[in-house]
């Protein structure tokens, strides 16, 4: 029996009628409805009460289903409340749904069951006006709070010209100055001890260690943290409502902004998953390219990561170096892509043209130089007696912990869980190469370094395989759906003429289902859920970022240190600002 069947049998088994329907999905990922009532008893037992529990909160969003057209069989519900849980023991996913009626339903919190989904559960009302009952703090997250409306419900304009026109009278100023007056109540926070007064402290939405427009509030007792709380939501640009009114291809653009550092490993889970719901099957060559550009990127990113975090902890020079060889990488794709840092480079079925002559040797001499340049760094930073003792034990958290906070990547692996999406659940072509997966022990600061400094090598050893086994044939798939479509193609006929211009403007359309296919980023597991009512636009886009998870759990893991410690903490993590707040 399948793992899909028998999850599903053992829920009929013991839920009865609180299981609505099972749903086929594209992805194939176990769908079941559940009654609102119940729903919070089957996700605590799916966590707790089986064998090889599903340990993790991957993702936790909604829909509105009101414009909605074709739904096949599923349970009526104006708003749909969607939690995605993963089993490291069974390797497998299961997604829960829940039907909402009301224009502005409620739900039970399930924060008592997965503490991260705190932050989950007020980004759905924030963009839903979906309400938690029993959530310790039910306030928006990411929109001002004075903020008219839920941006993500269908009533809610997609473009500032549907919108009036903006402005700023007296006593609006007046609402929004008061608005962000720092009550720490609001905060969940404490004035004073019986015998001690806490200082509350702003560090950023403006300060290099924040590493963009991130605000972490403070309390202090003397120079002890005594608690922090993040304040997101300054780089907010409505990505997941862009992908309502863009057509399939025409959003890739867009997925070079949510991490921007990342470039092509953004534009990767998107087509993975558009390609999921069309099957469209893409050639050997087009996937062996893929791979190479996203491991440039993932050394890329890597690189700016080792030098900033250098940097946070009071080395300069080494960001220097680093971005140095960074802009090597940089010209690399600016050869091949065109562009560097937001290259809009892979398309649905393939990439957008194949590779230029002389590549290899470009390529080759990157590999050839940079090992060398590691050992470097190596004595510079991560055998320094200073960089050691500011990130050993510092920010520290193990394999558990990591789980219940939905942690990925390179911060899972330096608890010791040896779990790479790469290895564990191959996409792309990479079953088809060698590499091992760097681990750690402590999961500390440090350990998060090592980690990601010996990823770089094996990113290194991925594309040296790449080089030397590079299949010939076609770039892009030839498959009708795939946009848009090659040019040699074009001028054969007037049919031909007519399929070009309609895929290049229209672009394909997708018949109705859902999909998530979710990717090893450089920063942890980005995936994108999309959901298509037989359209030539997403129907919801729903994009599942690993930077999210990291911050929400990063006053859990800075308790008792200093502030010096918690610049430490934040570079170790690895975010970026766009990934975060979408």
């Amino acid at each position: 029996m399948s793992e899909q069947a028998t999850i599903e049998k053992q829920l009929d088994r013991q839920f009865g009628d609180a299981i609505l329907t099972h749903q086929s999905t594209k992805d194939d990922v176990p769908t079941l409805w559940v009654e609102k009532a119940r729903a919070k008893e089957v996700l605590a037992h799916l966590k707790n009460d089986i064998d090889q529990p599903y340990k993790m909160l991957y993702d936790l969003t909604a829909l509105d289903e009101r414009d909605r057209e074709h739904r096949d069989g599923q349970p009526d519900s104006q708003f749909t409340v969607l939690y995605h849980l993963i089993s490291f023991d069974r390797n497998s996913d299961v997604r829960i749904k829940v039907p909402l009626d009301d224009k502005y339903p409620h739900l039970d919190s399930i924060t008592d069951v997965w503490p991260a989904s705190n932050w989950y559960e007020r980004e759905v009302y924030d963009m839903f006006g979906v309400n938690f009952d029993g959530h310790p703090n039910m306030r928006r997250l990411l929109m001002p709070k004075t903020w008219e409306g839920h941006p993500l419900r269908k009533e809610h304009p997609a473009r500032a010209t549907e919108m009036g026109q903006f402005e700023l009278p007296d006593w609006k100023h007046d609402r929004e100055q008061q608005a962000y007056e720092f009550k720490p109540e609001e905060w969940g926070m404490k004035r004073q001890t019986e015998d001690a007064d806490f200082m509350f402290l702003n560090l950023g939405p403006q300060h290099p260690g924040t590493h963009g427009v991130l605000r972490m509030i403070l309390q202090l007792d003397g120079e002890q943290l005594v608690d922090s709380v993040p304040d997101v939501g300054y780089h907010h640009r409505g990505a997941e409502k862009m992908g309502e009114r863009q057509s399939w291809h025409t959003y890739i653009p867009y997925t070079d902004r949510i991490d921007y550092l990342g470039g092509v490993m953004n534009n990767f889970p998107y087509v993975l998953t558009v390609e999921k719901m069309l099957g469209i099957e893409v050639p050997d060559r087009a996937k062996v390219i893929r791979i190479m550009m996203a491991e440039l990127f993932r050394i890329a990113s890597h690189l700016v990561w080792y030098g900033t975090f250098a940097q946070d902890v009071g080395a300069l020079s080494p960001v220097f170096y680093m971005f140095n060889d960074r802009e090597r990488i940089l010209k690399i794709v600016e050869a091949v892509c065109g562009d560097r840092m937001h290259p809009n480079w892979f398309r649905i079925g393939g990439v957008a043209q194949d590779l230029p002559e002389g590549w290899e040797k470009m390529v080759q001499d990157f590999v050839d130089y940079m090992p060398k340049r590691l050992k470097e760094y190596d004595s510079l930073v991560m055998k320094n007696k200073i960089f050691q003792a500011r990130t050993v034990d510092i920010g520290a958290y193990d394999t558990e912990e990591a789980i219940e906070w939905g942690i990925t990547g390179p911060g899972l692996r330096a608890t010791g869980l040896e779990w790479d999406w790469r290895k564990k659940r191959p996409y792309g072509g990479y079953d088809q190469f060698e590499f091992d997966i760097p681990t750690a022990t402590n999961g500390d600061s440090y350990d998060r370094g090592v980690v990601r400094v010996e990823e770089i090598r094996q990113s290194l050893r991925i594309i040296q395989q790449c080089i030397d086994n590079m299949p010939s044939g076609d770039y892009k798939s030839d498959h009708p759906q795939a946009t848009p479509p090659r040019k040699e193609q074009t001028m054969q006929d007037i049919e031909t003429l007519i399929n070009h211009f309609v895929n290049v403007t229209w672009g394909p359309r997708v018949p109705a289902g859902e999909a998530i296919v979710s990717v090893e980023a450089s920063k942890g597991v980005n995936g994108y859920y999309l959901v298509s009512d037989d359209s030539t636009r997403s129907y919801r886009t729903r994009i599942r970022v690993p930077s999210f998870p990291h911050i929400q759990m990063v006053p859990l893991i800075s308790r008792g240190h200093t502030v010096a410690d918690l610049l430490a903490i934040l570079g170790s993590v690895d975010f970026v600002l766009a990934d975060l707040d979408r």
